[in-house]
C-alpha cells in the first residue's frame, strides 16, 4: 500500500475504475453476497473448533483459560468490529453514487481511526490483563494460564479491526468472495503454525497454549495484508490518499455516527451473553453445560442467515448512494423474505439436531442431554425471529442511519425484559433452566418489534435525497 500525497490524488482517483456492476437477477446479485459471508463464517466456527480441539490436547486447565479469555477479549473485538460495518455502509453508498473520491476517503479515515482505536484498547488490556482476568472470577491454576495467553492474543486486535474494514468495503465494492477465500488461506495456515507453536513441531519452539495465541495474532496479520492487497493492488479498488484536515472530520464524522450505535450493541450482545451464561451457571453446572450445546450448536445453523445482513448493509446503502428509495425499498422486501425462509430452514435443522446430541455428546451426562434437548426446541423455534433481527437491526436500521433504533432495541430487549426476566424465572421460580431458555426467546421477540416500529418509521425516500450525490473531499 502506497501513500498518495494530495497533490497526485486527482489523477489516481480518474484512473480508478468504478466497483463492478454485473447483470444479475437480484437473488443472484443478493446471493453473491450473502452466501461469501455465510461461508466465511463457517470456515471461522471450523478455526474455532479445530483450535479447541488442538489446546484440548493440552487438559482442562488450558481449555478453560483460553475460554476465559475469550469471554474478556471477545467484547472488545465484536466492539471495534463494528467500525466494519460502518465503513461497508459509507462505501456503499459512495460506490452506488459513483463517487470514487469518497470511496478513497473513507477507507484512509476508516483505516486511521481502527489503527488509533484500536491501539489505544490494545496497550491497557494487555498490561491489565491480570486483574481483568481475575475480575472475570477464574480459579487461581486457570487464570495463570490465561494471562500470558491473553496478553499475546490482544496482539491481534489491531490487524484483525483492520482485516474487517477492509472486508467491509470489499462487499461493498462488488467482491464479496474475496473475505470468504482470505478466511480460507489464513484459517489453513493459522492451524498449521498453531500445531507447530503449541507442540514444538521442527524448528518452531514448544510454547504450549501461549502458541496458539501467536497463530491468531499471525494469521490476522497475514489476512489484513492479503485484504489491503485486494483493495490497494493490481485491482485499484481505492486509493491511498491522505485527505485534507476538514474532510477528515467531514468522514469520521459519519463513520463513528453509523458505528457508534452497532459498537454499542455488539458489546451488549456480548456483554449479555457473558451475563445469561452467569444466570445459567448460578442455575447449576448441569444447566450450565446443557446451555453452551446448545449455544454452540445454535451458532452452526444462525451463520446460514448471516450473510443477509451484510446483503442488506451493501444493497440497500447502494440504492441510497444512487438516490433510489424505491430500489432501497425493494432490496428490504427481497432480504427480509429471504431471511424468513433461512430462519425457518435452519431453525427447523436446528431442532433435529437434537436427535444427534447422544453421539455427538456422549459423555455429558443423560441430565445435560435432556436439557440441552429442550433447550434445542425452544431456541429453534425463536430463530426466524432471531435472524429477522440480524437483518433489520444489524443491517436496515444501520444503513438508513438509526442507531436509536438499534440501541433501542438491544437495551429494552436485553436488559429491560431478557435478563431480568431469566433472574426471575431462573433463580426464583420452579422453572429454573427453562425459565432462562425461555426467557432469551421472549428477548428475540421484543427486540423484533422494537426493530419493526423503526424500520416502518422510516423516511427512503428523503433519506435517497439525503445521500444522492453527498461527495466526500479528499485530498484537497
Amino acid at each position: 500500500m502506497t501513500v498518495t500525497s494530495p497533490s497526485s490524488s486527482e489523477s489516481i482517483q480518474t484512473a480508478l475504475p468504478p466497483p463492478p456492476t454485473p447483470m444479475l437477477s437480484p437473488a443472484r446479485e443478493m446471493a453473491s453476497i450473502a452466501v461469501p459471508v455465510s461461508l466465511e463464517m463457517v470456515l471461522q466456527l471450523v478455526l474455532t473448533f479445530v483450535n479447541q480441539v488442538i489446546v484440548g490436547t493440552l487438559g482442562a486447565v488450558a481449555v478453560a483459560a483460553v475460554g476465559l479469555t475469550g469471554s474478556v477479549s471477545f467484547m472488545f473485538f465484536v466492539t471495534l468490529g463494528a467500525l466494519g460495518s460502518g465503513t461497508s455502509i459509507l462505501v456503499a453508498r459512495r460506490a452506488g453514487a459513483g463517487d470514487q473520491a469518497g470511496v478513497n476517503g473513507t477507507m484512509t479515515v476508516a483505516l486511521g481511526i481502527s489503527l488509533v482505536l484500536a491501539g489505544l484498547f490494545t496497550v491497557p488490556i494487555v498490561l491489565g490483563a491480570g486483574p481483568l482476568l481475575r475480575l472475570a472470577g477464574g480459579a487461581a491454576d486457570v487464570t495463570a494460564t490465561a494471562i500470558p495467553y491473553m496478553k499475546v492474543v490482544m496482539l491481534a486486535l489491531v490487524p484483525g479491526v483492520m482485516g474487517w474494514i477492509l472486508s467491509g468495503a470489499l462487499r461493498s465494492l462488488g467482491h464479496a468472495r474475496t473475505p470468504m477465500v482470505a478466511t480460507m488461506i489464513t484459517v489453513v495456515i493459522e492451524s498449521l503454525i498453531a500445531y507447530g507453536l503449541v507442540f514444538g513441531v521442527g524448528p518452531l519452539p514448544t510454547l504450549g497454549v501461549v502458541g496458539a495465541a501467536w497463530a491468531i495474532v499471525i494469521a490476522q496479520t497475514l489476512k489484513a495484508m492479503l485484504l489491503g492487497y485486494q483493495v490497494y493492488g493490481p485491482r485499484h479498488l481505492a486509493a491511498l490518499v491522505l485527505p485534507a484536515r476538514a474532510a477528515w472530520r467531514g468522514i469520521a464524522g459519519p463513520l463513528l455516527t453509523v458505528a457508534a450505535p452497532l459498537a454499542f450493541t455488539e458489546f451488549a450482545w456480548s456483554l449479555g451473553g457473558f451475563m445469561y451464561a452467569a444466570v445459567f451457571a448460578r442455575v447449576g453446572t448441569v444447566a450450565l453445560a446443557a446451555s453452551q450445546i446448545v449455544m454452540t450448536l445454535e451458532g452452526v445453523f444462525i451463520v446460514g442467515s448471516f450473510g443477509l445482513m451484510s446483503a442488506a448493509t451493501v444493497l440497500i446503502g447502494r440504492s441510497l448512494g444512487a438516490g433510489d428509495a424505491p430500489g432501497a425499498v425493494a432490496w428490504l422486501r427481497r432480504i427480509t423474505r429471504a431471511g424468513l425462509l433461512t430462519g425457518l430452514g435452519f431453525g427447523l435443522l436446528f431442532g433435529l439436531s437434537a436427535l444427534l446430541l447422544t453421539p455427538l455428546f456422549p459423555a455429558v451426562g443423560e441430565q445435560v442431554r435432556h436439557i440441552a434437548f429442550f433447550g434445542i426446541l425452544i431456541n429453534a423455534a425463536t430463530q426466524v425471529f432471531k435472524v429477522r433481527n440480524m437483518i433489520v437491526g444489524g443491517g436496515v436500521l444501520p444503513s438508513a442511519g438509526d442507531g436509536k433504533g438499534v440501541i433501542l432495541g438491544d437495551v429494552v430487549g436485553a436488559f429491560v425484559i431478557g435478563l431480568p426476566l431469566a433472574i426471575w424465572l431462573g433463580l426464583y421460580t420452579p422453572l429454573g433452566v427453562w425459565g432462562v431458555f425461555l426467557a432469551r426467546g421472549l428477548e428475540e421477540i421484543v427486540k423484533v418489534t422494537i426493530f419493526e416500529i423503526r424500520r416502518r418509521r422510516i423516511n427512503w425516500p428523503k433519506l435517497a435525497l439525503e445521500q444522492q450525490g453527498k461527495e466526500v473531499v479528499s485530498g484537497h
